[in-house]
C-alpha cells in the first residue's frame, strides 16, 4: 500500500483512538458522579447501580476497540497493514475504509464468527 494511503489510515486510527479516550474519560467522570449522588431510597440506589454498570460496560467495549486500533497502528509501523492476519491476503480497500482496525479479511472474519478459526 502506498505511503499516502497509509498516512490517511493512520490519521483515521489516531482520531478514533482520541475519540475512544475522550469517551472513556467522560464515562469515568459520570461513574464518579453517580457514586457521589446521595441516593435516598432503594429505587434511587438501584438506578445508580444500573447507570454505573452500564457506563463500565461501555468502558469494556471501548477498551476492546482501543486495543484493535492500537494493533492496527502497530501493523502500519510493521508494514503489515492491509493484509489479513490469518491468510495474509491483501484486504479489500472498502473494508479498510469502513473498519480501518479490521485485522481479518471478510472471508476469515466470517470463519472466525462461525467458530471455524
Amino acid at each position: 500500500m502506498e505511503n499516502k494511503k497509509l498516512k490517511l489510515f493512520r490519521e483515521k486510527l489516531v482520531q478514533k483512538k482520541k475519540e475512544i479516550l475522550e469517551a472513556y474519560e467522560k464515562n469515568k467522570t459520570y461513574g464518579k458522579e453517580a457514586d457521589e449522588e446521595g441516593a435516598q431510597d432503594i429505587a434511587d440506589k438501584a438506578s445508580n447501580s444500573y447507570t454505573k454498570e452500564f457506563l463500565f460496560s461501555l468502558s469494556n467495549s471501548e477498551r476492546d476497540l482501543l486495543q484493535l486500533v492500537d494493533e492496527a497502528l502497530g501493523r502500519i509501523d510493521d508494514h503489515r497493514f492491509g493484509y489479513c492476519v490469518v491468510c495474509e491476503d491483501e484486504m479489500d480497500r472498502k473494508r479498510l475504509e469502513a473498519v480501518p482496525w479490521a485485522k481479518r479479511c471478510i472471508s476469515c472474519q466470517e470463519k472466525q464468527e462461525q467458530g471455524l478459526l
